[in-house]
């Protein structure tokens, strides 16, 4: 018995000595085995990495561009010519899809493209952007009084739709920027469909407080600013010398919707100050828009 436990006590060492040298071995070769190495140049590995970020830029654009031209697209207001629902300084988000696809929906107007794709009308009451039709490098924001076919007018300060006044409903005093009065009146107009928005007058009797009857021609819309005394739209003719305004808008110019004011920059602000980048009208971010 004795015998027997030391041969199997000689096999169990014999065997352990055998495993140890064939880790010993293994851990060698492992040691031994060479190192991956970059065998590309300086050049290369610099012409790789451009490619590399060309790509992901590439990608970014593209999808910046898609957003742009079938989502949404920022604007900033330059003029008064929407208080009191827009002031200058105002980042507003506009809605691209509201009115389906034209050449001007693209950063490059693109000329192979007819009218509009997946058309849908403007509502009477939108805040639209739209290119200037006189010239149209230019973006103008309005808000569509006319439909194709209406009859608009405004007589006494009072504006028609079809031959009915409009209602409104005065509201009192309040500043009246970018104009030489201090002050103006606001109001609620309620328009025939029944939406209802905030608009002001400034004087009585103004430049476009009295005006003749305009029939909206098919496929084109009436647009005024809510600041009724302070903006060139429909009211006033494209061709006139001295005061040159907007006329009929084609739906082709359409680029989309005004929902949102995102946030607004005090007067004075810039980019290029960097001082004034927390200069905001904290109390007009999240603005919806009606």
């Amino acid at each position: 018995m004795a015998k027997h436990d030391d041969t199997a006590n000689e096999a169990i060492a014999a065997a352990a000595n055998a495993a140890e040298q064939i880790d010993h071995e293994t851990a060698a070769a492992v040691d031994d085995a060479p190192e991956e190495v970059d065998t590309r140049d300086a050049k290369q590995v610099a012409v790789d990495e451009a490619k590399e970020i060309f790509s992901v830029v590439a990608v970014a654009l593209i999808l910046v561009m898609i957003l742009r031209t079938f989502l949404f697209q920022p604007f900033t207001i330059p003029s008064a010519s929407m208080e009191p629902n827009l002031y200058e300084g105002d980042y507003i988000i506009v809605s691209k899809w509201d009115y389906g696809i034209s050449k001007y929906s693209f950063p490059i107007a693109l000329p192979f493209i007819k009218g509009r794709i997946m058309n849908h009308a403007p509502k009477r009451g939108d805040i639209v952007v739209f290119k200037l039709p006189s010239n149209t490098k230019i973006d103008y924001i309005k808000r569509v009084i006319g439909l194709p076919g209406d009859t608009v007018q405004m007589k006494q300060d009072q504006l028609y739709v079809n031959g009915v006044a409009v209602p409104n409903t005065e509201l009192g005093p309040v500043d009246a920027k970018g104009f030489e009065a201090r002050y103006a009146t606001a109001y609620r107009e309620t328009l025939p469909d029944g939406r209802t928005h905030l608009m002001q007058d400034i004087v009585k009797d103004g430049r476009a407080d009295d005006t003749g009857e305009f029939i909206v021609p098919a496929g084109n819309y009436f647009m005024m600013g809510d600041n009724r005394d302070n903006s060139l739209d429909s009211r006033f003719s494209p061709d006139d010398p001295y005061e040159p305004g907007v006329g009929f808008v084609p739906e082709a110019n359409l680029e989309g919707r005004a929902v949102l004011v995102l946030m607004s920059w005090k007067e004075g602000s810039s980019l290029w100050k960097p001082w004034t980048w927390l200069n905001f009208h904290w109390n007009r971010f999240f603005k919806p828009l009606h």
